[in-house]
């Protein structure tokens, strides 16, 4: 079946969906949003069978739903409408949600049901974007599958919004949600802050007032400290602050200004916290209760687990540099395993772009940023003590596919989506030009990169990108993920491996500085130089910016059958199978 998405952005619902249709033996293409004219003109360019609109911000044209089906998956049960329904959902802790599959017409939300689905809403508040990404993903995904079914039935005919049976209470047309509805005082309680906050996050975020700064909060945590003032700044911590409530108090790790970027919390307050203490906790020591941290070690037997979870999957030079320095702790224990593994909504991204484009010299930020996070790369690489399982619990993209590539073993869950390129003026680094040849061959690497397509768990297992992918539920993956550490910590097989680095360790022809250096050196021109327009293109994507038109290589187009792979970004640049090649003089 030909199938168009038209979607508002590539997000990373609709990369799984574009990644699941095509590996089920559909013709997929995109379709965005970037005005009226141009849906229309590309939904009749494509002549698709159907259009689905897994993430679709905007009206759908009636020139298009009129003469072509489009199914709209909206995220909520039968009987919800209106955009803001997972805020309303967290926010008035709804015991059950779903996802439901309906039709365009002329009324918003208002056309007959193909599909749906519920599910059972988490018992502590999730932040918005997990809760998209999760349980909101995986309904719409099988909620796809069903609409494309029907839609090859000729008989199919969809059920009237009025004839279902509404099963979630409390479904209804609701507004958007306004900052008077996320609204909260200090003095509440710490489970009100941190839900109302969640259910904004990663957007609009909530407004607040912090350290007296008018601002936007977003990533919340309860935390331990009790009897302070409401309001009070008490701590700070790996680039978030403390705050205290009615009852206890709250982490934010990141807020935003009115009309700014939105950054780590101490980042953005500067020297409005002067005078607020430290709050450090050792790599290892385990604190009763809910704390702010980033990173965790602990080992069990001899497995030692080194987990990481960066807001947005983003990683800023401070960061990386917490990240090195837990991994070098990891890597000097008695244990023979060591699991690195991301958090669920995110493995990594990268370089921190809003760090980047808020710094008094964002070149000059950048270069730190791509070197910190080279650091955590080649430690990873040159681990020689201990086997090392990369574990992808969540997507990722960019440099943070490249950063666990060096590890022996990667190990993914099922259903996340990997975006193995950079597409963002950058050459790239991370040691890639070593990393990614030798797990998927030179001519498959230089693929990846250049048609900067995203590609799923699944299909990357059989590129050799992953070598294991585990269960779709989180839970299940932990598990699963345990039995396969605990069994490459067998003696033998952990003697096995060790053994099989070194040995191809010690027959590489080229050191690993010279891979770095050459890519340090494409990085300079396209840093300091702007040699691909990053500046512009990172300004657009801290921005929001709506594109202003659909890459070529998304479209669906009439007249072939498959995607045509596009050149690389860069018109000069030097093939990834030239650096495995012998080195030359870097004079020369």
């Amino acid at each position: 079946m030909r199938i168009v998405l038209l979607v508002s952005a590539f997000n990373g619902l609709t990369q799984r969906v574009w990644c699941a249709l095509r590996e089920a033996g559909h013709e997929v293409g995109v379709q965005l949003a970037t005005s009226p004219g141009d849906m229309i003109d590309g939904v009749r360019r494509a002549s698709p069978d159907l259009v689905v609109c897994p993430f679709l911000k905007d009206r759908v044209p009636a020139e298009v739903w009129r003469h072509w089906r489009t199914v709209i998956v909206h995220p909520g049960p039968v009987g919800d409408r209106g955009p803001s329904s997972l805020d309303w959902a967290i926010t008035e802790s709804a015991p059950t949600w779903g996802v439901t599959a309906l039709q365009a017409v002329e009324e918003l939300d208002a056309g007959p049901i193909w599909a749906a689905r519920t599910f059972p809403m988490p018992a502590a508040a999730p932040r918005k974007s997990s809760l998209y990404s999760g349980p909101v993903a995986d309904a719409a995904l099988e909620c796809v599958f069903e609409v494309v079914a029907k839609a090859a039935d000729p008989g199919f005919r969809p059920t009237p919004a009025a004839e279902m049976t509404v099963e979630v209470r409390g479904a209804r047309p609701r507004p958007a949600m306004k900052q008077a509805d996320r609204a909260f005082d200090w003095s509440d309680p710490a489970e009100t802050i941190v839900r109302r906050i969640r259910a904004g996050d990663g957007s609009p975020g909530v407004r607040t007032t912090v350290a007296g700064r008018d601002v936007y909060a977003y990533d919340a945590h309860p935390g331990l400290t009790r009897g302070a003032r409401p309001g009070t700044v008490l701590g700070r911590r790996q680039g978030a602050v403390l705050v205290a409530t009615g009852d206890a108090s709250v982490w934010l790790g990141h807020l935003r200004e009115p009309d700014g970027v939105k950054l780590p919390a101490t980042t953005l307050l500067g020297r409005d916290l002067a005078g607020v203490p430290q709050s450090p906790l050792p790599i290892g020591a385990e604190p009763e209760g809910p704390v702010y941290r980033q990173i965790r070690y602990r080992r069990s037997g001899a497995v030692g687990w080194l987990t990481f979870d960066f807001y947005n999957g983003a990683m800023s030079p401070g960061h990386c540099r917490r990240l090195l320095a837990a991994f070098r702790h990891a890597a000097g224990q008695d244990t023979r395993v060591l699991v690195l593994r991301g958090g669920t909504d995110a493995f990594s991204n990268g370089i921190h772009l809003n760090v980047i484009e808020a710094a008094a010299d964002p070149a000059g930020a950048a270069w730190a940023n791509i070197k910190a996070i080279n650091a955590v790369c080649r430690e990873l690489i040159t681990c020689s003590g201990q086997v090392t399982i990369a574990a992808y619990a969540g997507s990722a993209g960019a440099g943070g596919v490249m950063l666990g590539l060096g590890a022996d073993v990667v190990a993914a869950r099922d259903g996340i989506v990997l975006n193995p390129h950079y597409d963002m003026g950058l050459y790239g680094s991370e040691l890639h030009t070593f990393t990614l040849p030798r797990r998927v061959g030179a001519e498959t690497a230089q693929r990846l990169v250049d048609q900067r397509l995203p590609v799923s768990a699944r299909r990357a297992r059989s590129l050799g990108l992953v070598d294991e992918v585990g269960p779709r539920h989180p839970d299940a993956y932990g598990e699963w993920l345990q039995a396969l550490a605990v069994r490459l910590a067998d003696p033998r097989s952990a003697r096995k491996r060790r053994t099989e680095k070194a040995r191809r360790a010690g027959a590489e022809r080229v050191p690993l500085d010279v891979y770095e250096t050459r890519e340090l050196a494409e990085m300079s021109s396209d840093i300091f130089g702007d040699r691909s327009g990053f500046a512009a293109a990172r300004h657009a994507f801290v921005g929001k910016a709506r594109p202003a038109r659909t890459p070529d290589n998304l479209l669906l187009h009439a007249n072939r059958r498959a995607i045509k792979p596009v050149m690389s970004q860069h018109a000069g640049r030097e093939k990834i199978e030239a650096a495995v090649r012998p080195a030359v003089p870097i004079s020369a």
